[in-house]
This record gives structure tokens, C-alpha cells and sequence, in this order.
């Protein structure tokens, strides 16, 4: 068996993650998150504005709990055809579960509804594990913005392309079955 197919079948432990629009309520959790992930934190007031953008329809933020606990966030800005993800962070006690696996299918799924055709990210050059995430939903790089993090750390420029084609979707089912439930794609 590939790695691909173990990854794509293996049992899901993020199962019973509730998946949600961010709110002001979960900041406080949010910041504990951003503070372990993240040298340059985003501030709550960062994601005030963010959240202010969503409600005009130019981003959208997501949150993901467990037992009433957050595992983890990821938002994305809306620009014409395109969605450029600004974040996905799990709680780090929780990583390679699921979560950001499931929360990166939700955005997916929104930037389709919202009739985007392309996802775009920047990833840190050292966070190997991120980009194999990105990759199995279709990413490829595309070029680097050196100095991006930090003024210290390259940043891979990730695309995925033709995000609104039935091919797409059939991927989305096959590595997020639970959240293509949710969102009614199934």
C-alpha cells in the first residue's frame, strides 16, 4: 500500500471535530494557539479585522472543537477567482490527527461555493510536514519569497489550480468524507 492510499484510508482521530465560523468568543483560545505556533503572533485585534472582513464576504475564518476544546483555526482571504489561505494552526499537542487536514477541506469547500478556481499559500521552506498536507490536496509550488518569515525564513509559494472542477471535488469527498457530509457535498 502507497503512503497516498494509507493516508487517504487510515480512521480519521479527528472524527467529532465540530467545525465552525470563528467568533470573537474563541480569541482567547485562538491566542494560546498563535502564541506556541507562531514567533510573530497575529494580535486579537488582527482578528477582529479579519472577522469584520469575513461578515463583508472578503474573508472566511474557521475554528475546529473537540469535547468543547479548540484544536485548531485556519481563514482565508477572497480576492475575484482566487482564495489565498493566511493561516491554518493546530493546537501543537494535537498535530498529525487530522485537524488541520479537515479545516484546510472546509476551506476548500467554501472558496468552490464562493466560485474561486485557484487556492494560493505560502509555507515556510522548513515546515515539510505543512507542504506534504498541501500536496495531497493538489498543491504544487509555484515559486519563493525569500526572507518571507521573520525577514529570516524563505516561504514556498503553493498553488492548486481548477479547484471548481468535479475532479476537485471527488478529492476534497475522498480526503475529507466527514466534512464534504457536513458542508452537503457529499
Amino acid at each position: 500500500m502507497s503512503v497516498l492510499s494509507r493516508l487517504l484510508h487510515r480512521d480519521v482521530p479527528a472524527r467529532g471535530l465540530e467545525i465552525l465560523p470563528m467568533r470573537r468568543r474563541d480569541f482567547t483560545a485562538i491566542q494560546v494557539i498563535e502564541h506556541q505556533v507562531y514567533p510573530q503572533p497575529w494580535s486579537i485585534n488582527v482578528f477582529l479585522n479579519e472577522i469584520e472582513l469575513a461578515k463583508l464576504g472578503q474573508r472566511y475564518y474557521t475554528v475546529g472543537y473537540r469535547g468543547g476544546e479548540l484544536m485548531g483555526y485556519a481563514g482565508m482571504m477572497l480576492v475575484l477567482e482566487e482564495a489565498h489561505i493566511t493561516n491554518i494552526a493546530t493546537d501543537p499537542k494535537r498535530r498529525r490527527s487530522g485537524i488541520a487536514r479537515h479545516l484546510l477541506a472546509d476551506l476548500a469547500w467554501q472558496a468552490r461555493r464562493k466560485g474561486c478556481t485557484g487556492l494560493t499559500l505560502e509555507v515556510r521552506i522548513s515546515n515539510v510536514a505543512a507542504q506534504g498536507l498541501y500536496h495531497l490536496f493538489g498543491f504544487e509550488p509555484a515559486g519563493v519569497r525569500p526572507r518571507y518569515y521573520e525577514n529570516s525564513e524563505d516561504a514556498i509559494v503553493m498553488w492548486c489550480h481548477n479547484i471548481d472542477s468535479p475532479e476537485y471535488a471527488a478529492r476534497l469527498r475522498l480526503l475529507c468524507p466527514d466534512v464534504a457530509e457536513i458542508r452537503g457535498e457529499s
